[in-house]
């Protein structure tokens, strides 16, 4: 299986296990910038140089040279499940995308057919009703989740342990996950342990929002979108990503952790 979802610096200074939806641009961006001193042009997602992906054939066998022998220092990121679920909602199924299209082509048609969802429409403001729809959603991830129908799981809305659990399955370890939250923070660590060709300045670097301003903006405070069947869903779905990340499951509108990570833990449940 590889290294899905794997990016490394050109000079294997440090590799990265892309989370969707937890800062995933932003993080591709720095270390875009602490190889060549500065940003790619574009959406880091999009690019097919100047950074190690596995989803380039050519990268794969350093990838795995690398990540086998841990020759580099390894981290990813995380993020509260409340707020990146929502995330996902209003950016991949509400928002049109950087190619000025639905997310998935006949995805939107198809929830509005079998789940009753309302998505809006730009030219009248994405007026529609946030919560009931995003409701709906929750369901449908659920479904894709627990029987992949109607249709397989998507990267932005599986649970987090998911993907960061193919780097320890395969021969990865990791050196450091930190959370969104504390983005500053967590990505400080990791330049401090590591050499780059050229130093990062974390105050001076720009927020990679790809997703910002394409779809409606969020009305309600998160607790408002999560009634008791939400939350009892949200449970089935991310139980682990709660537990494992330290987020509080029993109050949506605290967005912080409650306590450290224990890597050493996730290594043990997520190596399983």
């Amino acid at each position: 299986m590889g290294f899905p979802g794997t990016w490394m610096t050109t000079s294997e200074s440090m590799v990265y296990r892309v989370v969707p939806k937890c800062a995933c641009s932003t993080i591709g961006q720095i270390m875009f910038y602490s190889d060549h001193g500065s940003f790619f042009d574009g959406d880091i997602h999009d690019a097919q140089d100047g950074l190690h992906k596995w989803a380039l054939d050519s990268s794969q066998p350093l990838i795995a040279d690398n990540v086998k022998a841990h020759k580099s220092y390894a981290f990813t990121c995380v993020r509260n499940p409340y707020t990146r679920i929502l995330s996902s909602f209003f950016d991949k199924i509400c928002g049109i995308q950087r190619n000025g299209k639905r997310y998935r082509g006949n995805l939107v048609p198809l929830l509005i057919q079998k789940y009753g969802i309302e998505v809006g429409d730009p030219e009248t403001g994405f007026e529609f009703d946030q919560i009931k729809s995003f409701r709906r959603f929750l369901l449908f991830a659920r479904d894709t989740i627990r029987w992949r129908r109607p249709m397989e799981p998507d990267i932005h809305w599986s649970a987090m342990s998911g993907h960061i659990s193919t780097f320890i399955h395969n021969g990865g370890t990791y050196d450091s996950i930190f959370w969104t939250e504390q983005f500053n923070d967590g990505m400080a660590d990791v330049l401090a342990a590591v050499e780059t060709p050229h130093p990062v300045d974390l105050d001076a670097i720009p927020r990679f929002n790809e997703s910002e301003g394409h779809g409606p903006k969020r009305l309600h405070k998160v607790s408002e979108y999560f009634d008791d069947l939400s939350m009892h869903l949200m449970w089935e779905i991310y139980k682990k990503d709660f537990q494992l990340f330290r987020y509080d499951f029993d109050n949506p509108d605290n967005k912080m952790p409650t306590g450290d990570l224990d890597l050493r833990e996730i290594h043990a449940k997520l190596g399983d």
